[in-house]
């Protein structure tokens, strides 16, 4: 059978121990403070998303009717659109932001509710913009029908 080593248990050695203790610790001074930014509302018929960007356009924080847990046609609906704004407006406040542009696309049912519920929060609304893409022309429409 072979030589057995015999192994004895010691005390963690003290050099271990300064290692973990000159480890960097997170602190929350790195953290920088955002006072403003931008809230990008996508409002289609079937959905409602809302991201929440600083000024520069790094995200932040997002959410959707979808990733709340509402499902299928009830997505498009204005309460749904709400409670993504109180998401939202919930988040931006334990964040510190006191004031953010608007940015809304789309022709869905939530692009209001969106807003009001992110303005219950405190936070002040400097201003609106609707970027909603229009077609230009577009493309060329069906044949019409011969019945």
């Amino acid at each position: 059978m072979g030589k057995r080593t015999i192994t004895t248990k010691e005390t963690p050695a003290a050099d271990a121990v300064e290692a973990k203790a000159a480890l960097p610790t997170p602190s929350k001074s790195g953290k920088k403070k955002i006072a403003s930014g931008i809230l990008n509302i996508e409002a289609t018929f079937n959905n409602t998303k809302v991201v929440f960007a600083d000024k520069q356009g790094n995200v932040l924080f997002w959410s959707s009717s979808g990733s709340l847990g509402f499902k299928g046609a009830k997505k498009g609906t204005p309460f749904a659109a709400s409670k993504v704004g109180d998401v939202i407006g919930d988040k931006a406040k334990i964040a510190g932001i006191k004031d953010a542009d608007v940015v809304v696309r789309g022709v869905g049912p939530g692009r209001e509710p969106v807003i009001r519920a992110f303005m219950a929060h405190g936070i002040e609304i400097n201003m609106i913009k609707d970027t909603t893409p229009i077609p230009h022309n577009g493309p060329k429409p069906k044949k019409p029908r011969r019945v």
